[in-house]
């Protein structure tokens, strides 16, 4: 098999260099310039940058065997993400490298700002031994609000809350269950931030509708003195309305690793105050998450061309390493619930209609529905398909996309996911569950209930249920030396039609699956499903 080619074109640590060597091509070429990567970027398979490369529509537009771009941090300001769904090109990042230097910064500086450190620190070098300015506030018994729980946010909770702080978070995004596995009381408004908590953490991306979030109207509602943090970017909260707040007295104190502008102005207004502590955007910056940056950029992009699924991809729902731990195995019972259709019917879709049944109807879904559309289109599309373009694809031939929570199975199975495609003439209706082993099964198809394996070659014959059917289908299939794994028959009423699901361990060719047809008691042809 080709070794893909990788180009990077900033610094990386030496280790993420040395993984990415051992299983591909790399050109490691930090220096490069605008021109001279546009020249080349249709060579390679995958780009890793950080932040200075601008990942937009005329250099995608060039990098025709572009099919990852991996950013080596946690922001991607400087990449188009939409522009890179529309190429089906992966773009993946590496929030959890950085995770716990940033959490970390966050409470440093915190600490840093309520207890006055820094002022005091400079008070005693120069030789003055006073007390009376510094005079502090404990976070013991006070309420915490984070606006963002993603990755950084549940960290910077889980930690606080060994404070003994009460922990609120704002964040219309995540699901209800993250809140409760956390133990963080969900608020559904930034109101609610503002009149309840003494401290105010931000985490999330800066986009238009983060810009300035918290403004001078945000801090009117807020208690007198409360102390905010910015480790997240420059910004989303306004300078200028913590300008305000300090000269009126609303803001007790600021703590900024990020700012509106960087490198920061000198003159800016908000230095002379004592009670704000300043750092040069340091989050990130520590040996440890320097190399973990470069460790993981390495393995999620070389995941990330080998068709794996990863945590890490911004053009998808944001979702927490446990949480696709768990979604994982649901993922693949969709995406090969989404292969059957074209397995066995060939008329375009019109709608596809999923409906979660059970406990894995709370959690995100995003995943396990483009997982689905992905398998749909897979056999037509071929590796033109992926978990980024799949829903967009879907779009454009006009498939009709709806999905369905219910909070209890209809049948014994604890979690059931049920699928109906539809077309102009034929109408598939499925469900599925994982094993005791947590294996992808089919257990109904078109109203036959079953417990089919869905994995390898697997026989799908429809016959009249009567005696003297198993025989012959097993002997003509043993007389082509094809060997049965399994065999499952469906049916719902003795004497009516049924069907046949036979795992087998080699692929059935036309001949055989023609001589199956021929039976007497077999309708129609036979087809051979596959499942990789």
């Amino acid at each position: 098999m080709e070794r893909p080619k990788i180009i990077i074109s900033e610094k990386i640590a030496d280790e993420g260099v040395t993984a990415l060597m051992a299983e591909a091509d790399v050109d490691y070429r930090q220096n490069i310039t605008r021109e001279e990567l546009l020249d080349v970027i249709d060579q390679y398979d995958a780009l890793i940058v950080r932040s200075v490369t601008k990942v937009n529509e005329e250099l995608l537009s060039k990098g025709t065997r572009l099919k990852v771009v991996g950013r080596a941090g946690n922001g991607v300001d400087n990449i188009d993400i939409p522009v890179a769904s529309r190429y089906g090109i992966i773009v993946v990042n590496t929030p959890d490298s950085n995770t716990i230097s940033a959490a970390e910064q966050t409470i440093a500086l915190l600490l840093a700002s309520i207890r006055k450190i820094p002022w005091a620190n400079n008070t005693v070098k120069k030789g003055i031994w006073d007390r009376t300015p510094f005079r502090g506030m404990e976070l013991y018994g006070k309420t915490l609000g984070i606006i963002g729980l993603g990755r950084i946010g549940s960290m910077v909770a889980t930690r606080l809350k060994s404070f003994q702080m009460r922990v609120l978070a704002y964040d219309p995004y995540i699901p209800d269950e993250r809140f409760k596995r956390l133990e963080v009381e969900r608020v559904h408004s930034l109101d609610e931030i503002a009149r309840q908590c003494d401290v105010i953490t931000v985490h999330t991306p800066r986009t238009p509708e983060t810009m300035h979030m918290l403004d001078e109207a945000f801090f009117e509602k807020c208690k007198d003195g409360v102390r905010v943090v910015n480790c997240a970017r420059g910004g989303i909260i306004k300078e200028a309305a913590i300008l305000a707040g300090l000269k009126s007295g609303k803001i007790g104190s600021a703590a900024l690793d990020v700012h509106e502008k960087e490198p920061v102005d000198p003159d800016n207004p908000l230095f002379p105050f004592e009670n704000v502590v300043c750092t040069p955007h340091l989050g990130a910056d520590t040996n440890e998450a320097q190399k973990r940056v470069g460790e993981d950029i390495a393995k999620q992009v070389l995941m990330a061309l080998s068709g794996e699924l990863v945590t890490n991809v911004v053009n998808l729902p944001t979702i927490l390493k446990e949480e696709l731990n768990y979604l994982r195995p649901y993922v693949t019972l969709c995406e090969r619930l989404g292969e059957i259709y074209a397995q066995m019917y060939k008329e375009p879709v019109e709608k596809v209609e999923l409906t979660y049944n059970g406990p894995v109807s709370r959690n995100e879904l995003e995943f396990l529905n483009v997982s689905f559309l992905k398998g749909l289109l897979k056999p037509a599309l071929g590796d033109r398909v992926n978990y980024v373009n799949a829903k967009l694809m879907a779009e454009d031939r006009d498939i009709q996309f709806v999905v369905n929570k219910v909070e209890e199975s209809p049948k014994r199975y604890k979690n059931l996911i049920q699928a109906q495609v539809s077309s102009k003439n034929e109408t598939l209706d499925v469900s599925g569950t994982l094993s005791r082993a947590h294996e992808p099964i089919l257990v109904e198809i078109n109203g036959l209930e079953t417990e089919c394996e869905l994995q390898g070659n697997v026989i799908m014959l429809e016959n009249i249920d009567r005696p003297r059917m198993i025989g012959p289908v097993a002997t003509i299939l043993g007389d082509a030396g094809i060997n049965i794994a399994s065999m499952k028959v469906a049916r719902n009423e003795p004497g009516k039609k049924a069907m046949m699901l036979i795992n087998v361990d080699e692929v059935v060719d036309e001949a055989t699956l023609a001589d199956l047809a021929k039976v007497d008691g077999v309708l129609g042809m036979p087809k051979l499903m596959q499942f990789k």
